[in-house]
């Protein structure tokens, strides 16, 4: 196979190459990022606006909003953009900032649902102690370490695509650009690469994974104890949707950097992309937030504060 030296652009084939799909999912693409964009939006106005949700629990799930706000925009947008334009064309500088920032998302979110886990360890099991060990300084400090070490950890992984020297192609199975994707068409050596990403998949797997499911193991032991069976409902419930997102999350990424044979079946993983690019930021503000009894007062004053004006 002929290779290509000095690439200055990409294609990205997107989602289907079947031109009576492009319109269903332009729409659907559309549709998402709207859901996504307008639910992660009101979350983090109201967290910010409303008085009665600055605690430590909604300062967390703001900055998750502001990552699914992100990760929405940076990966859906060629889908509309290309739709639009009628051009699926990227440069490689964009190309390679686009997954030098995805990848840092991936790593901000699995981050951010530790600390999540450990906010929600402290109000279940030390309740009294709560507002003490879970002070804003604590807080503002976990979320500075989660955002800058996120951004930290994908930044070898960049320096090394920008190192790729040849190309076998300039078409990118996906519809946008991954490090898998690109790893597959470079005839550069990826031994270095392949080393870095297993080492940021047993990084989460050994580090993050313990620190975000550690936690719930003291957590249902406390719950067990509780008493009362309308308490113990409660107390679940303020932690289920958290422990089910987290574990479809870190299933999906296993499926999706360990499986192997990924270079014949690139469709597959398309599958995984989509589900952490949209089902799980448009999801995320209806499971931890829009259901919500606090939320929904803070949504109802604010409406009332917008109408009275």
């Amino acid at each position: 196979m002929n290779t290509i030296v000095n690439v200055t652009h990409f294609i990205i084939v997107g989602i289907s190459n079947v031109p009576g799909l492009k319109l269903p999912i332009f729409l659907l693409a559309l549709l998402i990022y709207l859901l996504t964009l307008s639910g992660n939006m009101i979350i983090a106005l109201l967290v910010c606006l409303d008085c009665h949700l600055h605690t430590p629990m909604y300062f967390f799930l703001a900055n998750l909003s502001i990552l699914d706000m992100s990760s929405s925009t940076i990966t859906l947008y060629r889908i509309l953009i290309g739709f639009v334009s009628g051009s699926t064309m990227v440069s490689y500088g964009d190309c390679v900032l686009q997954m030098y920032v995805w990848a840092s998302l991936i790593g901000l979110e699995l981050l951010i649902l530790s600390a999540m886990s450990y906010d929600r360890y402290v109000a279940i099991c030390k309740p009294l102690q709560y507002h003490m060990i879970m002070s804003f300084r604590l807080c503002g400090l976990l979320a500075s370490i989660c955002w800058v070490s996120a951004f930290l950890q994908s930044l070898p992984h960049t320096i090394v695509v920008i190192g790729f020297s040849c190309f076998e192609s300039i078409k990118i199975n996906h519809f946008f650009c991954d490090i898998l994707p690109l790893k597959y068409i470079t005839c550069s050596d990826t031994t270095l690469l392949d080393y870095l990403i297993l080492s940021s998949v047993l990084f989460h797997l050994f580090f993050s994974f313990p620190l975000t499911f550690t936690p719930y193991i003291f957590i249902i032991a406390t719950i067990l104890r509780i008493p009362s069976t309308i308490g113990r409902r409660k107390a679940f419930h303020t932690c289920s949707s958290h422990l089910t997102v987290v574990i479809l999350l870190y299933v999906v990424l296993l499926c999706q950097y360990l499986k192997p044979g990924q270079k014949n079946n690139l469709d597959s993983s398309k599958l995984f992309s989509l589900f952490n690019t949209a089902a799980v930021p448009m999801l995320n503000p209806f499971i931890y937030s829009l259901k919500n009894r606090d939320v929904k007062m803070a949504l109802r004053r604010g409406l009332k504060l917008f109408q009275s004006r």
